[in-house]
Formats: C-alpha cells, sequence, structure tokens
C-alpha cells in the first residue's frame, strides 16, 4: 500500500463506516413496501420545470426509439426488451443510462412519438424498480436522474394521463427522500454538489417539498463555500468541474427567481468568480487547458454558459487558490500547472502534472498534456494521471505524486497519498512574462527540487525555458541515488515534428503552414510517440519531445520554442532533416 498518513487513514475509516451505515439505510428505503402510496404521503404538483443548458442532438431520438443506446462509447441493441434489463457493457454506460440525462435527445425532437417514448422508458423503470440497483442507487447518479426528470417533465408529463402522472411523481418522491438521507455519502467534490443541487432543484420545483428548502439551501451553500475557491476554481483543481457545475447552478438560480425567492448570495457570489475562470482555462481556439482531468471541450456548452456571463471581463493571470498561472501575449497563451495536489478526499480524479504548462498560438495549441477521453475514462485514467502523460519532468520514470494502490483502491478509489507539498512560484511582467515555480514531490524519494523558469515574450513569438535540478537538504545532489530526468513537450496532433540533424532542435509545422523551433541548445533531442486522449473523436495518435539526462551530469537544461518567420519561396529551413515536410 501507497504512504497514507494518519489522517488519511482516520478519513478513510470515517468514509467507510458512513458508507456501511448507509448502504444498509438505503437498503431499508430501497424496500418495495416503504415505496406504497400510503407511505408516500398525498401526491406531488410540479410547479416549474428548470431549463436544461445541455446539448441535445434530435438526430438520437430516432436511435433510443428503435432500442439503440449508443453512450460513454458503447452501443447496446435492445432488440425489444428494455435497456434496464439489459447487462450494461461498461459501468460508464449504466451510470449514463440510469441518469436519464439521454432524456433531452427526446425533447430536443419535439413530437409525440418521442414524448410517448420518454413515458414508456420511464413506466419500464418503474415498474422493473430500476432503483433497486446499486449503481443506480449511487448519490450522484440518483442526483442525475432528479434533475433530467426535472428539467424534461415537460416532455415526460404532457399529454400524460392521471394515473402515471401520479405514479411518476410518487417515484420521483421517493428518490428525492432517497438522497436526502444519503447525500452525504456522495464521493466528496462534483458529485456531493450536484447531489445538494438536485435537492434544492427538488425542494424549488415540487409543491410539497418546499418545506425542505431552507435546509436543502444551507447545505447547499456550506458545500459551495467549501468546493469553489475565492479564485473562482473548483477545489478538485480540475477545469472541467466548473463546467459541469455551471450548467447546473445557472438554472438553479433561475428557479429561485421563479419561486419568487431570491437566490441565496453564495450561490450568485459562486457563479460570478467561476464565469472568469472558464475564460482562464481557455485556449484561443476556445479549448480547455489539460490539466487534472480535464477531457474534450464542447464548443456548444462553453457558448452556452459565457453567454450567461455579463460581464465579459477579461481573465484573471493569477489564480493562486487554484493554482494556475495564465500568460497572453500577443497572440499566445501559456497556461502552467503551478498548484499543490488538492486534499485527500477530493483527489480521485487528479493528476501528477506539476508545473506542466501548454501553449497555443493563435487558433493551433501546439505543447499539450494528454488530458482524458470523454469515454473509456477507467480504462485511461491511471495512464493519462501519471507524470509522464504531461508537458513537465519526470525522474526515475516516476510521477511526482504516489497514488492509493492495492486492495485499498476498490473501495476509495485512488487519491494522491503523497506527492508535492512545497510549490511556489513568482510571476514577473514588464515587456515579458516571466514565471518561476518549483516543486518537492521528488525530495523525499531522489532528494531532487523541480525548478521550472518560463519567459515568454511581449510579443507571444518566443517561449524560454529552464529546468533546474536542485539538491533538496544540501549543496550538491547525494550520490547512490538514481537521477535519470525527462523533460517531455507533449505536442497537439495536428502539429507535425521533424527532427534537426544535429539532434538539438526540431521543427514544428502546424496546420497553418507556420513553423516554430524547438531549440534543446546543449541538451540533445529525440521525437517519440505519445496519444492525446482527450481528442473529439477518442484519442488519438501524437508525438512528443523528450530531452533525457542524468542530474548530476547536467542539473540545468535550458531550451526554446520560438516562431520562425516564413522562408523566401522554394527554402528549405536550414539544417532539417531531408524529410522534412513542406
Amino acid at each position: 500500500m501507497s504512504r497514507v498518513s494518519m489522517a488519511d487513514r482516520g478519513t478513510m475509516a470515517s468514509l467507510l463506516l458512513r458508507r456501511k451505515l448507509f448502504h444498509w439505510y438505503g437498503r431499508v428505503l430501497a424496500n418495495p413496501l416503504l415505496q406504497l402510496p400510503r407511505l408516500l404521503g398525498k401526491p406531488e404538483r410540479l410547479l416549474i420545470a428548470p431549463q436544461d443548458l445541455r446539448t441535445a442532438d434530435p438526430t438520437r431520438a430516432s436511435e433510443i426509439y428503435g432500442g439503440r443506446f449508443a453512450l460513454a462509447g458503447k452501443i447496446v441493441m435492445c432488440d425489444g426488451r428494455s435497456p434496464f434489463e439489459m447487462a450494461p457493457p461498461s459501468e460508464e454506460w449504466a451510470a449514463i443510462l440510469f441518469g436519464f440525462g439521454w432524456l433531452r435527445h427526446l425533447r430536443a425532437a419535439e413530437s409525440a412519438i418521442t414524448r410517448a417514448n420518454a413515458r414508456a422508458l420511464i413506466d419500464e423503470w418503474m415498474s422493473m424498480r430500476g432503483s433497486w440497483r446499486s449503481i443506480a442507487r449511487r448519490p450522484d447518479i440518483m442526483a442525475r436522474r432528479i434533475i433530467a426528470w426535472l428539467t424534461q417533465a415537460p416532455l415526460i408529463l404532457n399529454d400524460a394521463d392521471v394515473r402515471f402522472y401520479r405514479r411518476f411523481l410518487r417515484n420521483l418522491t421517493w428518490q428525492v427522500r432517497y438522497l436526502r438521507a444519503t447525500a452525504g455519502t456522495a464521493r466528496d467534490g462534483v458529485s456531493r454538489l450536484h447531489a445538494h443541487i438536485a435537492l434544492t432543484y427538488a425542494a424549488l420545483c415540487m409543491n410539497r417539498q418546499i418545506g425542505h428548502l431552507p435546509k436543502a439551501t444551507r447545505r447547499l451553500v456550506a458545500e459551495i463555500e467549501r468546493q469553489i475557491l475565492p479564485d473562482g476554481g473548483h477545489a478538485t483543481r480540475n477545469p472541467g468541474a466548473l463546467i459541469e457545475l455551471l450548467l447546473d447552478l445557472l438554472p438553479l438560480s433561475q428557479a429561485f427567481t421563479a419561486r419568487n425567492i431570491v437566490p441565496p448570495a453564495p450561490l450568485l457570489n459562486a457563479i460570478d468568480r467561476m464565469m472568469p475562470m472558464l475564460r482562464f482555462f481557455r485556449h484561443s481556439d476556445g479549448s480547455f487547458g489539460m490539466f487534472n482531468g480535464m477531457g474534450p471541450t464542447s464548443p456548444d456548452l462553453l457558448a452556452t454558459i459565457l453567454a450567461y456571463d455579463d460581464a465579459r471581463g477579461l481573465p484573471l493571470a493569477n489564480a493562486p487558490h487554484s493554482g494556475y498561472q495564465r500568460a497572453e501575449c500577443g497572440a499566445s497563451v501559456l497556461l502552467l500547472d503551478s498548484g499543490s495536489p488538492p486534499p485527500f478526499a477530493l483527489s480521485n480524479e487528479a493528476h501528477a502534472g506539476c508545473l506542466a504548462f501548454e501553449f497555443s498560438n493563435k487558433q493551433h495549441r501546439i505543447v499539450v498534456n494528454c488530458g482524458l477521453p470523454a469515454n473509456g475514462k477507467d480504462a485511461w485514467r491511471q495512464i493519462a494521471r501519471a507524470t509522464a502523460a504531461h508537458s513537465t519532468v519526470t525522474f526515475n520514470n516516476t510521477s511526482s505524486c504516489e497514488f492509493l494502490d492495492g486492495a485499498w483502491r476498490r473501495a476509495y478509489g485512488a487519491p494522491i497519498v503523497g506527492g508535492p507539498h512545497n510549490v511556489t512560484v513568482a510571476r514577473q511582467e514588464q515587456d515579458d512574462v516571466v514565471l518561476r515555480a518549483s516543486h518537492d514531490g521528488y525530495a523525499d524519494r531522489f532528494a531532487i527540487i523541480h525548478q521550472r523558469i518560463l519567459v515568454l515574450s511581449a510579443d507571444g513569438l518566443r517561449l524560454e525555458g529552464e529546468e533546474l535540478f536542485l539538491p533538496a537538504d544540501s549543496n550538491m545532489l547525494p550520490t547512490g541515488t538514481r537521477d535519470e530526468f525527462a523533460v517531455r513537450f507533449h505536442l497537439y496532433p495536428s502539429v507535425k515534428a521533424t527532427r534537426l540533424s544535429d539532434g538539438h532542435g526540431a521543427i514544428l509545422l502546424l496546420p497553418n503552414k507556420e513553423v516554430w523551433n524547438f531549440n534543446a541548445h546543449e541538451d540533445r533531442l529525440e521525437i517519440e510517440e505519445s496519444v492525446y486522449l482527450a481528442g473529439i473523436d477518442g484519442p488519438r495518435r501524437t508525438s512528443q519531445i523528450v530531452i533525457y539526462g542524468r542530474a548530476r551530469q547536467a542539473s540545468r537544461v535550458q531550451w526554446t520554442l520560438m516562431h520562425v518567420p516564413p522562408e523566401p519561396s522554394g527554402r528549405r529551413p536550414r539544417d532539417a532533416d531531408p524529410e522534412l515536410p513542406l
């Protein structure tokens, strides 16, 4: 088992006890006898239906009607059977099916057939008591289902008969009651906040739930204040968490207004802080930086969210609470991860990418991190979390963070149990932007401190870097310890890299035919295969520039990434290998 502090052991023991208690309590609540109408009280009535901001595709309605459920990159053909009785091909597929978010596609088609299809599927769910399945009773899945049923209520209940209406609302009431009892067991972070968002939605939208609103609001506000940092980032340090949460928090604030209730100030303040952070993580092409679990960026979703940003201010440059730096000079954007790992309970998705950076120019990303795919995350997650999947330095082919492993992983996932504790960053801005950062993630194991200095020129056409390998406890690196390092620069798939004949440089050709030169100065570089996991269509093959060395022999590595002015027609960049693409 990886190193686990006493505090983290206490957290795990407390979590395990709570899970066991709520597991048995959940089994009691799931008993069919407790779902009888007389025990659920008088029928509820929906007062409002919140807006769903997520993108819908009406063409998928016909697929669902035909029994073809394409979810999480897997396709299941039902062949006349209910999708809820099919063996799920993956846990991700089951989570999306039981979350009912796909109802938005039926609503987008807007026809009597799709409304009837939605009711038929929900009726199957209620008749088969699909809520008995353990994954469907997970608080995060139940929260997603409650929100989906509330937001898609016009689709589900329009033209519905009285019997279905009452049955639907009784089942929804039972789910709200169950979630209210088990929300505290949701995995800390976005999942737990989603659970409290769902309960607040229910209190606002259902006529007999309004009495629960004060308590639901207090718990929601407590989670918002704990998870949304002062600079607007999320406590998990995942940029994608901002998108997921704003898609629900924005309609939630509108739901308060629709009920003539003033939205809580912490909710509005959190939204106001999160909006600039959306712009902080964006490259010029609109995509997000691939840090700490971020995957493909949906331009439609971003555009929808940013339409609610009345201030439309410039993005921050320094996000100290989230642990990131941004430099924007000319047409170039530089993003740097300069933060420690999130707390143990929030680190299940966090990456070992300290001091990793991304760089883009105009509409083209050049240096990136590997990111995480939209589908099939479980197969790639641990690979994507490793330091080697980031544009930073690895020592001895190990990650700067240690992850929980062994038998514990099944119960707790793989949170970070060791990593950088002291991460420093200094920023200077005159004409150029200078970022100087260091971390001690390798200090305990290899007695090395990694310091990175990045200098972005005022015109954005030159990025200079320096990697320093400093002794952790003395004036020189200790003998007898392994000191092999690799400085990695993962390239975006559309960038074509060709090594120069001297072995110290590479030519990078962008899709717009612009050329950038990478120079390793005194060191030799290699061009190796890599994979960009966060492609819209799935993982894509790409390449990476790697500088290898030994810290005791070369305690300093200098490199430069510089735009090359267009050559006169017919001339080839000097010293390039013959196979250089033109």
